[in-house]
């Protein structure tokens, strides 16, 4: 079990993306990692141990974005170390947080070591990230995550962003929580609740199969059978 908060947003986002985590503690305690989007490229903070480790790098490097990921990691593929925690990236262009079990991870995982990428963890999330870069190479950032997201066997939450469309944050659930938060040019997607009900009382619990796209100031979301909800 691992606790996901993101948020898309005109102002920086990092105090609320701590805020949520720390309300999901309880959800991981091995690791805790952060993705920001920041003038074109995704700058990336995580660490071992507590939430308090992650909140200790901050203030030693700070980083600021209107958009971007945060995660508590409760170990499941990977030793609970700093390059196992989430986020993960792609040639610091797509990051990925991602609560659940990704089955065939290693399958994918080959057809992406033959393409010629390299792995810098153990976790199957990993697998997710480089095979979103992959498709992206063909495909725009919104077709590339759906076409990775169907191939996926298990459960998983995700929360998806990349550099080249920073504002824009794509989340999907298959098995695992995650609900969308709906704000004032601001918006939210967090595996719990409580992790957002400082910042918004407008809730949407996705459904099994449920892709949703958010900005500051949309929300699309698609069911399984790929209709607009």
């Amino acid at each position: 079990m691992c606790g996901i908060v993101a948020v898309t947003a005109n102002r920086n986002v990092v105090d609320i993306i701590l805020n949520g985590l720390k309300t999901l503690e309880y959800r991981g305690y091995d690791s805790a990692g952060i993705a920001i989007n920041n003038n074109g490229k995704i700058e990336i903070r995580k660490q071992a141990g507590k939430l308090n480790n992650l909140v200790e790098q901050l203030k030693a490097h700070p980083i600021a974005g209107n958009s971007g990921i945060g995660h508590t990691r409760w170990a499941t593929h990977g030793e609970p170390t700093s390059s196992n925690a989430h986020p993960h990236d792609s040639d610091e262009t797509i990051a990925v947080v991602h609560n659940g079990i990704i089955e065939n991870y290693l399958p994918l995982k080959n057809m992406l070591i033959d393409a010629g990428y390299t792995f810098k963890s153990d976790t199957d999330t990993e697998t997710l990230v480089h095979l979103i870069h992959f498709y992206q190479k063909d495909l725009d950032f919104t077709a590339a995550c759906h076409k990775a997201l169907r191939e996926l066997d298990g459960a998983y939450a995700v929360a998806i962003t990349n550099s080249k469309d920073p504002e824009k944050i794509i989340a999907a659930r298959k098995g695992s929580p995650l609900i969308v938060g709906c704000g004032e040019s601001e918006n939210y997607i967090a595996s719990d609740v409580q992790a957002l009900i400082n910042e918004t009382k407008q809730f949407h619990y996705l459904e099994e199969g449920d892709i949703v796209e958010i900005t500051p100031n949309s929300c699309q979301i698609i069911d399984k059978n790929n209709n607009p909800v």
